[in-house]
C-alpha cells in the first residue's frame, strides 16, 4: 500500500521526535495488519526508533504475543477498549519500549453486530505510565477504515508526543 504524503509526514515527525528524545515504540495491530509498522518504517532513520510490531489478527496471537487475558477477550470481545489497552501495555512491555499503539477493529466488510459496527475501532497508547485511549466509528470500506486507522493512531502518538 503506498503511503499518502500527508501520512508519510506524520511518521517523519514521531521518528524524528524519537530519535531526538532517544524514545522508542512498538505497534500492536489487529485490523491493520502491519500497516502502522509498515508506514514508520519507510521513514530513514526509523530503525533508531522503532522496535518491532506485532501483527495479532487472532485473539491466540493477542494472548501469546502480548498477553491479552482470555477472560477479557471472552468478556469484552476482540474489538473493545479493554482490548486494546491490553495490547498496548502488553506490547510495551513484551518489547520493553517506551512507547506503544495497539489498534482493533472492524475494518469489514463483515465481522460487524448491532452494537459492533463496520468501521468501529479502538486505539490504545501506552507511554510512561499513561493509557490514552480512543473509540473511533470511520466510515467507508475496508480500505478507508484501515487507512483512517493508520491515520489515527500516527496523530495520537504525534499528539502526546507534542504534550510530553
Amino acid at each position: 500500500m503506498p503511503f499518502a504524503d500527508a501520512t508519510l509526514k506524520l511518521a517523519e515527525n514521531i521518528i524524528d521526535n524519537c530519535a531526538a528524545r532517544e524514545l522508542s515504540l512498538a505497534a500492536a495491530e489487529s485490523c491493520t495488519g502491519g500497516l502502522i509498522t509498515a508506514c514508520l518504517t519507510e521513514i530513514p532513520g526509523s530503525s533508531a526508533v522503532v522496535d518491532r510490531g506485532f501483527v495479532t489478527y487472532s485473539n491466540r496471537a493477542k494472548q501469546e504475543l502480548l498477553g491479552v487475558a482470555a477472560d477479557t477477550l471472552i468478556g469484552h470481545g476482540a474489538v473493545s477498549a479493554e482490548v486494546a489497552e491490553a495490547m498496548a501495555t502488553g506490547a510495551k512491555k513484551q518489547a520493553n519500549v517506551d512507547l506503544a499503539i495497539a489498534v482493533t477493529g472492524i475494518a469489514g466488510p463483515g465481522g460487524a453486530t448491532a452494537d459492533k459496527p463496520v468501521g468501529l475501532v479502538y486505539l490504545a497508547l501506552a507511554f510512561k505510565e499513561q493509557i490514552q485511549i480512543a473509540r473511533e466509528t470511520f466510515p467507508g470500506d475496508r480500505h478507508a477504515v484501515r487507512e483512517a486507522t493508520l491515520i489515527r493512531a500516527l496523530v495520537m502518538i504525534e499528539e502526546i508526543l507534542r504534550r510530553h
